[in-house]
């Protein structure tokens, strides 16, 4: 991969590292790092990570430096609701829909399905999420797809922290339902099937059963939970 010339490239590439799952939860992120790996100064590097904080994928700790953020499980719930009345509003406020569109989605089906097929995590990853920024870009709305791209990214995060069960192949076929629906210019149905779909995912996600920070340590000294 070429190196990028711009600190915004650098947002994008990080973004879709995060989008693939290369990237995870708590990352640290040193502005000498990137400025090295891309070729640019540690200026541009700061300037990336000030705008990933202001989109709330980063955040930056007094003296030990930028990490990707670690959404609680509350802060996962609320993403999973922003993105279901974006998603759903612009499916309700599509006023025509060309048959390009529909074709896009079906070649990014395809895509998700070779996949999963040949069990690429990560292509499978990057395609189940940008799915959905296809679909808004293919409607022709670029500033709603930045801000469902950032969303996404912090959903894919939010399931790997709280191992999300909703199985690759069943988002896989919702999307072909939610295409379908399209196809037949049913918008309502597309968006009802949206909001089920995106609800299916937040619903596979599994809050800690153990919220004491010591479990770990505690199992291997092998001490019981201590009584108040």
């Amino acid at each position: 991969m070429q190196a990028p010339e711009t600190s915004g490239s650098i947002d994008r590439v990080i973004v879709d590292a995060i989008l693939a799952g290369r990237i995870t939860a708590g990352t640290r992120l040193g502005e000498q790092s990137l400025a090295t790996l891309f070729s640019v100064s540690r200026t541009m590097a700061r300037e990336a990570l000030i705008r990933l904080e202001a989109r709330g994928i980063v955040q930056v700790s007094p003296r030990r430096g930028w990490f990707v953020i670690n959404p609680s499980f509350e802060e996962a719930q609320e993403a999973f609701q922003a993105r279901q009345a974006i998603e759903m509003g612009i499916l309700m406020a599509v006023q025509r829909l060309g048959p390009e569109v529909v074709d896009k989605l079906r070649a990014h089906i395809i895509r998700e399905r070779a996949a999963i097929a040949s069990d690429d995590l990560e292509a499978r990853s990057f395609l189940l999420g940008d799915f959905h920024v296809c679909l808004v870009e293919a409607l022709g709305n670029r500033v709603l797809a930045d801000i469902l791209r950032d969303l996404t990214a912090r959903t894919v995060l939010i399931s790997a922290l709280y191992q999300s069960v909703h199985d690759a192949t069943a988002s896989c076929n919702e999307h072909e339902a939610i295409t379908d629906a399209l196809a037949d210019g049913d918008l309502k149905r597309a968006a009802d099937l949206m909001v089920s779909h995106i609800g299916n995912v937040e619903a596979g996600l599994t809050r800690a059963k153990d919220d004491d920070p010591l479990t770990n340590l505690r199992q291997a000294l092998k001490l019981s939970p201590r009584r108040e």
